[in-house]
């Protein structure tokens, strides 16, 4: 609008010079505008309108300069002189001739002056390119967006806009009105020359200078009275503002596009848009880190992937800056202490709600409520402390935590424990060398960013993370240095420009691609992300750092470090993506070779898979324990409880009974012994019995080996779900108390109803009374020695005590054989006979000894002389069953030996149906619940399922994992661009 006004005035003086003299004015020339009066009367002397020449440079830009214009009429002035008459032809000419010459020597001067002054001024400035950050980027990539040829097509045509000047034929109707119109002119003429000057101030190109007025010249004069310092610092101050503005103005769109956004993702959450979302970048990215960190191969496949390692001193401020960075206070805090324990894998990504949760578990913290942080932060806590082993202070153990918002950076970052320089008291003695590695693990990896932090407040010497980090990465091309706690570094550190030495780089032995500068709060652990932003923004804003150009704009604010970060991390991701997915196609190729050389006709089953397959395998051999037949279970049983049961039988029973006179006192010893037995302990040995015999068919089946299909892999795994299962299994508690009445009647019964069931009850008399006599003769053996035939034939000779004990035995021989009913225990009387007699003899004997052989000797006595009963009552089943009237025989104990054997039959069928019917199962779901156990248990099957074929699966399923997604990463990483 100015420059139209501009151009209206130019038109108007125009015509005012170009006006005929010999025409009658209305008004003096005192009245005229400055500019006329110049051009027609420069001699006129009147000290009241004269005015200094004022010189103005401007660059003249307007859509009107091709306007056709209209010849102003303008009202005759009369002039205050008197006009010459004579030669006024020639007067006219001479003043046209003077006056082109001042136009061009104006035009000349105007020119050379404005160009020395802009040179000069174009060198006292600073170069202004550095600020170009402050003008947002859509403003430079408007012409991409706007077709301003379109839009000059649709603006109104010159004559149209020529329509709307004023019509100064009206104006000139009175002088007064004439003047108000020039006024506001002049006013205007005014401001563009100090825009002009301001232009001419910043160095614009493509300036034109020109003299117009005298208030350019005194304005100029003016700056060049002004210090350079003043310049400076308002220039500096003006930038400032501007800088806050357009900051403010890209804070306030962020904010609507991340509301926005997040209203997009919530439609979509609740299935408004009936479209597949897909996985985002970053996860599929942190997929494959996840994979990676869980890898244990031993084929050197190094992992080269992307990813922003967080490294600094401790209580540097690690945790708040990343904290800044998520927007969310979730890691535990603690005064001084080191509270980073372990690696803390945190993956940042935008979504519709701020949550956060853990990879291997399905909660969900909401980050906008108190009680979930505190519950978050107490969760990473607990799981630092559970990974660090007994006797250490950290682990290398990684926590993997997503943490999803709007507006979050996505990346991956890696917070590491903080660098120490002193081992404290309660620390393991290696921690300080623990750290270290940790640290370089990370950093050594050549496309890993490296974020140092470094606290500001402390003195730059005491750094120990930057020699750490310049020896990772001594060329600075994937580092980024944090100063943190700036608010307390300007406040301490007596010399600021140590601060701009450090970001500018000069200050430590080390290099970066950027520095940054940034304020994580006051230091109360209390405080909130939104808190915390405005302080940082408040801090700069007054900070004398930034003011003083000693911090740039740029390095300041977390914001700045986030993006910054974010760009590096996406730059070195697409620049090394592929070349990691190629080094393990290599690698997958190479183990699949391996496993076609070595296992050509086994599947490639990883640790799983096997343990899969070996689940199936148990729990097929349990259920074969239903298809054994209950004869095979009854005889088991059988067998195994009379060998546990029949010394007591014999030596606690049997022998005591035998020694009464008649068979009234013998079955009344019998049942009294048998009712006692029966009471206390035969219920109990018969459960336990059944316990082992399950036992021992369980782990004949799980260990037998079934020819070719068996495979020895599955064996440390089979034994211990076998041993496992049967400590967990317990038998029924009320299987006791009703075995032991069914074991009480069966042994009360005395009625042997066939011929059959007598000669099975004899037979398994002789069979049980047989075994007893061998083992008495190995007995007997052992006392007294080798006997004359294996003397001579094995060379073998007798000891002393086997001497002494033979005549012994041969002393006992020989009373037994005067006394045939002989009891079962010596007099002390016949005790002290055998003593003297062997003392005759030149043998001294004690009384124990000759107890103890007559013991054995009686006892093999005794056996014999019960076999040969059993063998006179072979015949006897006709007496038993008239109760043996009319007869001598008494086949007494051929009946109690029956009532052991029917107490035996039925307790095994008992047992066999509490075995088929009820503790399979149990057992079988006991093995069930192991396996399930195993199955959760990853450290159990890695240590059950072991050797080079399974590493070897496992590798090579791991590989093919990571290399799909990779792919499919990659393909996706494309399409985004």
């Amino acid at each position: 609008m100015w420059r139209t006004r501009a151009a209206a005035a130019c038109v108007i003086c125009r015509s005012l010079a170009n006006s005929s003299y010999g025409i009658k004015r209305k008004s003096p020339l005192q009245n005229l505008h400055l500019v006329s009066r110049s051009i027609h009367h420069p001699y006129y002397p009147s000290s009241k309108f004269q005015r200094p020449p004022l010189r103005i440079s401007i660059q003249l830009f307007s859509s009107l300069n091709r306007l056709p214009l209209r010849k102003t009429k303008l009202l005759d002035v009369k002039y205050g002189y008197q006009s010459h008459r004579n030669f006024w032809l020639t007067r006219l000419a001479s003043r046209l001739l003077k006056l082109r010459y001042l136009i061009l020597g104006s035009a000349v001067g105007g020119g050379y002056t404005a160009k020395k002054t802009y040179d000069q001024w174009k060198d006292m400035m600073p170069d202004l390119d550095e600020y170009k950050w402050i003008v947002p980027d859509f403003i430079w990539e408007l012409d991409e967006h706007i077709d301003f040829e379109k839009l000059i097509k649709a603006l109104p045509d010159a004559d149209d806009i020529a329509k709307l000047l004023p019509d100064f034929d009206k104006i000139g109707e009175s002088f007064t009105s004439l003047k108000g119109f020039f006024s506001p002119g002049y006013n205007l003429v005014s401001e563009v020359i100090g825009a002009s000057d301001l232009l001419l101030l910043l160095g614009s190109p493509g300036e034109t200078a020109f003299r117009a007025t005298d208030q350019g010249y005194d304005n100029d004069k003016q700056y060049k009275k002004a210090s350079d310092k003043e310049k400076i610092d308002q220039l500096q101050e003006e930038l400032l503002r501007t800088q806050l503005k357009y900051q403010r103005m890209l804070e306030r769109l962020e904010k609507e596009n991340k509301e926005l956004r997040k209203l997009v993702l919530q439609r979509d959450d609740k299935g408004i848009h009936q479209r597949k979302l897909k996985k985002s970048l970053i996860d599929m990215y942190s997929e494959v880190l996840d994979i990676l960190s869980d890898y244990d191969a031993s084929y050197n496949t190094q992992d080269h992937l992307p990813r922003v390692v967080v490294v600094g001193d401790q209580s540097a401020g690690k945790t708040s800056v990343l904290e800044m960075i998520a927007q969310a206070r979730i890691f535990p805090r603690g005064s001084g202490e080191m509270m980073t324990r372990s690696p803390v894998k945190v993956t940042l990504s935008e979504g519709p709600h701020h949550v956060a949760l853990f990879k291997d578990s399905s909660r969900e913290f909401d980050l906008t409520k108190e009680e979930d942080l505190a519950a978050l932060r107490n969760e990473i806590e607990i799981r630092m402390r559970n990974s660090v082993k007994e006797g250490c202070t950290v682990s290398t153990e990684t926590i993997s935590l997503s943490v999803k918002g709007p507006g979050l950076q996505r990346m991956v970052l890696v917070d590491l424990p903080g660098v120490i320089s002193t081992v404290t008291s309660g620390m393991a003695p290696d921690t300080k060398e623990t750290i270290f590695s940790i640290s370089k693990a990370y950093m050594q990896n050549p496309n890993a960013i490296i974020l140092c932090i470094q606290d500001g407040s402390v003195d730059a010497e005491r750094s120990i993370v930057t020699d750490l980090v310049s020896q990772m990465d001594p060329q600075g091309k994937r580092t980024i240095f944090v100063l943190t706690k700036v608010d307390l570094a300007e406040k301490n550190v007596a010399s600021p420009s140590r601060i701009q030495q450090i970001i500018e780089g000069k200050l430590f032995p080390m290099k970066a691609l950027g520095y940054f500068a940034v304020v994580t709060g006051k230091g109360n652990s209390s405080e909130s992300i939104e808190s915390i932003k405005e302080y940082e923004e408040e801090f700069f804003q007054n900070s004398k750092l930034l003011k003083t150009c000693m911090l740039k704009a740029h390095q300041v604010t977390t914001k700045n470090l986030s993006l910054a970060v974010s760009d590096c991390f996406w730059k070195m991701v697409r620049e090394s993506v592929e070349q990691q997915a190629d080094a393990f196609k290599a690698t997958r190729f190479n183990l699949e070779t391996e496993w076609k050389n070595n296992y050509p006709r086994l599947r490639e089953l990883d640790r799983n898979e096997l343990f899969e397959k070996a689940k199936n395998e148990i729990l097929d051999e349990v259920i074969s324990l239903t298809q054994v037949t209950p004869k095979h279970w009854e005889e088991i049983l059988q067998k195994t409880l009379w060998e546990r049961v029949s010394t007591h039988v014999i030596e606690n029973i049997y022998l005591p009974a035998a020694q009464t006179m008649n068979s009234g006192t013998f079955n009344t010893t019998v049942d009294i012994k048998l009712k006692q037995w029966t009471d206390k302990q035969l219920p109990n040995k018969a459960v336990e019995v059944a316990w082992e015999t399950l036992q021992e068919e369980f782990s004949r089946f799980m260990t037998e080996q079934k020819g070719k299909e068996h495979d020895d892999i599955f064996d440390k795994l089979k034994q211990a779900v076998k041993e496992e299962s049967i400590k967990r299994h317990k038998w029924n508690e009320r299987a006791e108390d009703s075995l032991r009445v069914i074991q009480h009647n069966a042994l009360e019964d005395r009625s042997i109803s066939d011929k059959q069931q007598w000669d099975a009850a004899i037979h398994f008399m002789e069979e049980t009374l047989q075994s007893r006599l061998k083992d008495t003769e190995s007995v007997i053996e052992d006392m007294v020695g080798p006997d004359w035939k294996k003397r001579w034939l094995y060379w073998i000779g007798r000891t002393k005590e086997q001497n002494i004990r033979n005549e012994t035995k041969n002393e006992l021989e020989k009373l037994i054989k005067c006394n045939e009913e002989h009891a079962a225990y010596l007099a002390n009387d016949e005790v002290t006979t055998v003593r003297k007699n062997l003392e005759a003899r030149g043998i001294t004997v004690d009384p124990c000894l000759i107890k103890d052989t007559w013991h054995q000797i009686y006892r093999r006595y005794f056996l014999k002389t019960a076999l040969n009963h059993c063998n006179l009552c072979r015949r006897g089943f006709y007496y038993y069953q008239r109760h043996f009237v009319d007869s001598e025989l008494e086949c007494n104990d051929i009946v109690l030996f029956w009532r052991i054997q029917r107490m035996l039959a039925i307790t095994a069928n008992t047992l066999r149906q509490q075995l088929t019917n009820t503790e399979v199962r149990r057992l079988e779901k006991n093995v069930k619940e192991v396996l399930e156990d195993f199955a959760e248990d990853n450290e159990k099957k890695v240590k059950l399922l072991t050797g080079k074929r399974v590493q070897l699966a496992e590798d090579l399923k791991k590989v093919r994992e990571i290399q799909e997604k990779l792919e499919a990463f990659i393909e996706a990483l494309h399409q985004e661009k």
